[in-house]
């Protein structure tokens, strides 16, 4: 992140003397990482990396277990509590709450996958699981804001369940499953597509047959091996489908309906109780197409019989086994997780572990992830101003409850939706504003230092005036009253559901270098610059300590200094550049 962009998201707290400047530098020679991390603030690095912050408690762990032994052991755990099995949960307690009533009633909605998801993100075992599912949240995109996935909230959070489950599998399984989950089918359109109908101008809809390709498997042009672009002898990207590979494609993906045991025309757009939220769309062959379809170079001929499952077997092969499907996708997970420009080699080496895990099976995501956070550019602390990625808000919030030890008062972590960029963060877990996710990939900021180097910041997309001062107003809220809870909630909570313990900071609150010490080193991994810590510490030092009184005021007092080494941290350029 170059001086300028930071200068944009931090400008308002010039006058205060607390703009602190990025670094400089060219990206170190690359060396295998020493294993165990060789101190605490690699450590701390690492986990930013694969979870949703780092704690003392994993920071000591992973001491002992080293990088791959950490990986192997996060790998091996399942996943925690399901979704849907929280959602049934809270459902009852509704329906309980509900009774007798007639008005005021509470209905599931998203704001339960948000509780569900920040308690997990807070507490949950499997943290590289969960930072893993995230990420694939964002590539293989549903989103609650269409009003179809969110009418029915068991079924988007069966799909972040599956999306869970399927994050050290086979890539190929997880295409099937994201193609055919019933909160795709809301999303990209693919419930209810008949087959062409010459007769009435009826043609397969092409929604998902173009973003299964766009945005899901292989994007817009051909690849090398290490993500660069193929060009042509005129020196043109070349592309790597048309829209006839499109108008093919969608014949596939036509002849789905909802889940039912014992299927009929009716069931094909009616749910047929509650297992059709949560159980992969049926097919209907009825409603498949028995015309030729050709994409991608693969042809399957016209048929007297409808054969969707057949169909389907032949175009998800051809997806998953296409040339760009590995660095497409390691592209997008190193930016998700690591940095927003990966190096060529670094895209090249974990592409051809996709390719082949070693064992000669391709889109292994166990041995992809392991590849991405073990390779030397992931491990190496680069001063290059063009490594790292802005920390997305979601995960600034989540930093917060693990370095500091929230906790839920009510045990349900209620955490509203923090949509809004002026009152929020302008980010909630699966409602992103389109499929394309909350920013594009491809990203490049229009002004500006980054734009003129070239440099994609993804994350950019979402930051201007209003965003930035959302944030520090955020801020403030949240350190100073913790987040969520209150008393329209159910169970209703006096004050905010979600506080921090802050247990080791308090002790240091008496000598300011400390405490700032200590924020800086869990917050940004031991990165802050001298001057801003400087900067902090004078301002935590301005908050005296009374020295006669009653103990309440001096413990006050310390509260106070921790919660302003907290604000000024969280708001740092430091904090927000993750390296």
């Amino acid at each position: 992140m170059d001086r300028l962009a930071c200068g944009r998201w931090f400008g308002v707290l010039v006058a205060a003397g607390l703009l602190v400047g990025c670094g400089g530098g060219s990206h170190p020679t690359l060396a295998p990482p020493k294993d165990p991390p060789a101190s605490a603030a690699e450590a701390r690095r690492f986990l930013t990396q694969a979870t949703f912050g780092p704690t003392d408690a994993d920071v000591a762990l992973l001491g002992t277990q080293g990088y791959g032994g950490w990986v192997d052991y996060q790998t091996s755990l399942p996943a925690g509590d399901t979704f849907v099995g929280y959602l049934d949960g809270r459902q009852a307690q509704f329906d309980a709450y509900n009774a007798g009533r007639t008005t005021g009633l509470l209905r599931l909605g998203p704001n339960q996958f948000y509780e569900h998801f920040y308690g997990l993100a807070a507490a949950g075992p499997d943290l590289l699981r969960q930072r893993v599912a995230f990420a694939l949240s964002q590539i293989l995109v549903v989103s609650m804001q269409d009003a179809k996935v969110a009418s029915h909230p068991r079924s988007s959070a069966s799909y972040y369940d599956m999306l869970r489950g399927d994050a050290f599998g086979s890539f190929r399984k997880l295409l099937e499953d994201v193609t055919l989950h019933p909160a795709m089918g809301f999303y990209l359109s693919t419930f209810d597509n008949r087959q062409e109908d010459p007769a009435r101008g009826r043609l397969p809809d092409e929604n998902y047959a173009r973003e299964v390709m766009q945005l899901f498997t292989i994007g817009l042009y051909q690849l090398n091996g290490d993500g660069t672009l193929k060009t042509d002898a005129q020196g043109a990207p070349i592309p790597t489908y048309s829209h006839d590979d499109v108008a093919g494609l969608a014949k596939v993906f036509t002849g789905w309906g909802w889940y039912s045991a014992n299927p009929t025309s009716t069931t094909f757009w009616k749910m047929d109780g509650p297992a059709s939220e949560t159980t992969a769309m049926g097919f209907y062959p009825a409603y498949h197409s028995v015309g030729a379809k050709s994409f991608l170079g693969t042809t399957l001929a016209a048929t007297a019989t409808p054969d969707p499952a057949g169909d389907l077997k032949a175009a998800l092969d051809t997806l998953a086994n296409h040339p760009n499907v590995g660095p497409f996708l390691a592209t997008r997970l190193i930016q998700q997780l690591v940095t927003s420009n990966p190096t060529p080699a670094y895209v090249g080496r974990v592409a051809a572990v996709f390719n082949d895990n070693g064992k000669g099976a391709r889109g292994d995501l166990k041995a992809v992830v392991r590849a991405l956070l073990l390779d030397p550019e992931a491990r190496a602390a680069s001063p290059d101003p063009g490594y790292g990625k802005l920390r997305e808000p979601v995960l600034r919030l989540t930093a917060w409850m693990r370095a500091f030890g929230a906790s839920s008062q009510s045990g349900y972590w209620l955490v509203p939706g923090l949509d809004s960029p002026s009152t929020g963060l302008g980010q909630s877990p699966l409602n992103a504003s389109s499929v394309f996710n909350f920013w594009r990939p491809g990203y490049v900021p229009p002004h500006g230092e980054l734009g003129d180097a070239g440099l994609l910041a993804p994350e950019f997309q979402g930051v201007d005036e209003v965003s930035v001062a959302g944030y520090l107003n955020f801020l403030l809220g949240l350190v100073a009253n913790g987040i969520g809870g209150g008393s329209g909630t159910l169970p209703p909570t006096t004050g905010a559901d979600i506080t921090p313990a802050y247990a080791t900071e308090l002790p240091l609150a008496d000598t300011p270098s400390s405490l700032v010490a200590r924020v800086a080193d869990v917050l940004t991994c031991s990165a802050m610059s001298a001057t801003a810590r400087d900067q902090i510490t004078a301002a935590v030092a301005a908050r005296s300590l009374p020295t006669t009184g009653i103990q309440a005021d001096l413990d006050k007092a310390r509260l106070d200094r921790v919660k302003i080494a907290v604000f000024l941290t969280l708001a740092s350029p430091e904090f927000l550049h993750q390296r």
